[in-house]
């Protein structure tokens, strides 16, 4: 699917920022943004790359904080009360 084609379809765009230890320096916290078009309010696609990374990446997962925006919504209305005529 294209990405206006999930749009769409519902998808969003979702960012997560990964806090995790370095695995040679346990004290030290690092991190790692990542994006990607995913569904609310479930979102497979960040818990799928939650449980990649606790499989089979080395650093162990401090926490996550993620953000989710649609990207195509209604447009916004708005009453106007008065109309100005310019020559």
């Amino acid at each position: 699917m294209t990405e206006t084609e999930m749009m769409l379809k519902g998808y969003g765009l979702t960012t997560a920022e990964f806090y995790y230890h370095i695995p040679d320096y346990a004290h030290v916290l690092n991190t790692f943004i990542w994006q990607e078009y995913d569904l609310a309010p479930d979102h497979p696609r960040l818990f799928e790359f939650v449980e990649f990374w606790q499989k089979e990446i080395e650093g162990p997962l401090h926490s996550v904080q993620f953000t989710h925006r649609k990207l195509i919504a209604p447009g916004e209305w708005r009453q106007v009360t008065g109309e100005f005529t310019l020559h």
